[in-house]
């Protein structure tokens, strides 16, 4: 499976040469086989491997920050299986909201009291 499609790659990358901006995550990708998500809202411009977003490894610290899409698309699991990407994620809020629902739960989170109340303010309008 494709981490990122083309229409994706190509919002990444516009969200990637706004740096510093509370951007909407636009991929989830996950490891079907065990611990690990990432909500992925920008990629480099000058290196697309690099990319940026909240990364759950599933040590109760999820972090913010730059992670090496290449190595995501380069993993392999247990019976063959690599990173996937969530087919249905719709973003409802922005990084900084799922980032402080995270910190709170230890974990990323995508519904329950904590990202409401972090997400005030912050939600996508639909």
């Amino acid at each position: 499976m494709e981490l990122i499609t083309p229409e994706q790659r190509e919002t990444l990358l516009a969200n990637g040469a706004r740096r510093g901006a509370d951007h909407v995550p636009v991929v989830k990708l996950f490891n079907p086989c065990g611990a690990g998500t990432w909500f992925v809202t920008e990629l480099d411009p000058e290196d697309e491997s690099i990319a940026f977003g909240l990364a759950d490894l599933g040590f109760h610290t999820p972090e913010v920050g730059s992670f090496s899409l290449s190595e995501l698309e380069a993993f392999q699991g247990p019976f063959g299986l690599g990173i996937e990407r969530d087919l249905y994620f719709e973003a409802k809020y922005t990084l900084s909201a799922y980032a402080e629902a995270a910190r709170a739960e230890g974990r990323i989170v995508e519904y329950g009291t904590e990202l409401e109340a972090a997400g005030r303010g912050k939600a996508v309008a639909g």
